[in-house]
């Protein structure tokens, strides 16, 4: 790839929130697998004289997921028509937000390249609603409107990606955050979640923002959308070092032929007419609310669970994040709770979760209790054995004793994980740290 230019990406990414109804009528939204067209009503077909009304519920969630990237929630807010013309849209237009956001002004870290840490803007977190669904079929095209007015939150950032290992970071950090804060099952084979990206070049020093982008559109998996991005930097770097001028264009991603195709010019804001839904109000917002919703998405977040599962249980921090990815996280606190003072580690329950000598998605935590006493014999060490582990860590990392004797608390996590993997886990964290304080006095 030619060094004269560098990409300049946005992403938006949409969530399907896992409401018990649809977003402007009572329709039930689970919708996947179901028979086509059974899942609607005269609002959601936009049938003439049927009035929508606002799905509170999805409300709080758009609210959950803009506050859990950073976001102020707006004092108020203001559905709009977004109006254009295709087959899944059986009103001609969507309901959507675009001058007055639900939420605004986030921020996420991400890592990419090389391990470099980087803030990503987030533009906004806004409510609006899913369209039906097209299948081709033999040369015909039939429309199913059962995910027709699914809530749908949208999540767009600023120009701020670099690289695709920034871009799979930050797609699979909320993906987890989704999940963990309960607003969407985030299943991106069922199209719970998908990705778009906005993408240009632009010479090297050059700091205006290119005058075109290219979109890529509905990217149902992390492979692809790196796939897809990586090809289409090469693709435009090429096409302007040939002279080719390049302009706002929508394009898909072919996976057989591992390249991205024309699909339509790309519109403009204005090209969409939007003006303000006159059928609903707008959504005057509780601040007491919001602060309520702001501590459930603080506790819920991926590192704040982290944090806590270390402190508490004093594994280490790689476990922690492991076992939030699977989802385990409540099953080892339950267990952990039930084995009590048996002398099982934390640190091998986390282990065997993570490592699946425990099938923790179809076993009873009672069932698994019976099987860790079982081997709790075999696996605990000896206070002699522990101790002398312990020596040998503190002596292989003088520098981390140092810092931990000179006030850092960070250094006791770190030698008591040193301690964990020089033992394969069969040591007592909370036992472990205990000792490692009193010799480091």
């Amino acid at each position: 790839m030619s060094q004269q230019y560098n990409p300049v990406i946005g992403l938006e990414v949409h969530v399907e929130t896992n409401t018990k109804t649809k977003m402007f009528c009572a329709c039930s939204d689970d919708y996947f697998g179901k028979e086509p067209n059974t899942h609607t009503c005269p609002v959601c077909l936009g049938l003439p004289g049927a009035l929508p009304f606002t799905n509170e519920e999805a409300i709080e969630k758009c609210m959950k997921i803009g506050l859990a990237l950073n976001c102020k929630v707006a004092e108020s807010s203001l559905f709009e028509r977004k109006n254009y013309f295709y087959p899944d849209l059986a009103k001609g237009y969507q309901i959507s937000q675009y001058r007055w956001p639900l939420c605004v002004g986030g921020s996420i870290e991400v890592t990419g390249k090389n391990g470099k840490k980087s803030t990503i803007r987030i533009n906004r977190a806004h409510q609006e609603e899913d369209t039906g669904k097209l299948t081709h079929v033999e040369g015909r095209t039939l429309i199913d409107f059962n995910r027709s007015g699914v809530p749908l939150v949208e999540i767009v950032t600023e120009p701020d990606f670099t690289d695709t290992e920034q871009i799979r970071d930050y797609a699979k950090q909320l993906r987890e955050i989704f999940r963990n804060l309960g607003v969407s099952n985030a299943d991106m084979e069922k199209g719970d979640m998908r990705l778009e990206a906005n993408i240009s070049v632009r010479p090297v020093g050059q700091k205006e923002l290119p005058n075109y982008r290219v979109e890529l559109k509905n990217i149902n998996s992390f492979r692809f959308m790196v796939a897809a991005v990586e090809f289409e930097i090469k693709r435009q770097i090429e096409a302007l070092e040939s002279g080719e001028t390049l302009h706002q264009e929508t394009r898909g991603w072919n996976e057989a032929k591992h390249e991205t195709y024309l699909q339509r010019s790309k519109e403009e804001a204005n090209d969409y007419r939007y003006f303000p839904e006159p059928d609903l109000p707008s959504l005057a917002v509780d601040r007491d609310l919001v602060k309520k919703l702001q501590e459930e998405a603080r506790a819920a977040l991926p590192q704040t669970k982290v944090d806590n599962l270390v402190k508490t249980y004093g594994i280490s921090q790689e476990s922690a994040v492991t076992m939030i990815r699977q989802g385990s996280d409540p099953f080892f606190e339950e267990l952990v709770a039930k084995l009590g003072q048996t002398g099982i580690s934390s640190q091998i329950v986390a282990s065997m979760i993570i490592n699946k000598k425990i099938d923790w998605q179809d076993l009873s935590t009672d069932d698994v209790v019976k099987q860790l006493k079982a081997q709790a014999s075999q696996t605990a060490l000896s206070s002699d054995q522990l101790e002398k582990a312990i020596d040998e860590v503190i002596a292989d990392n003088e520098k981390t004793a140092a810092d931990y004797k000179a006030g850092k608390e960070n250094a006791l996590q770190a030698l008591i994980g040193a301690v964990m993997k020089k033992t394969s886990g069969r040591a007592d964290a909370k036992q472990a740290a205990e000792i490692i304080k009193e010799k480091l006095k």
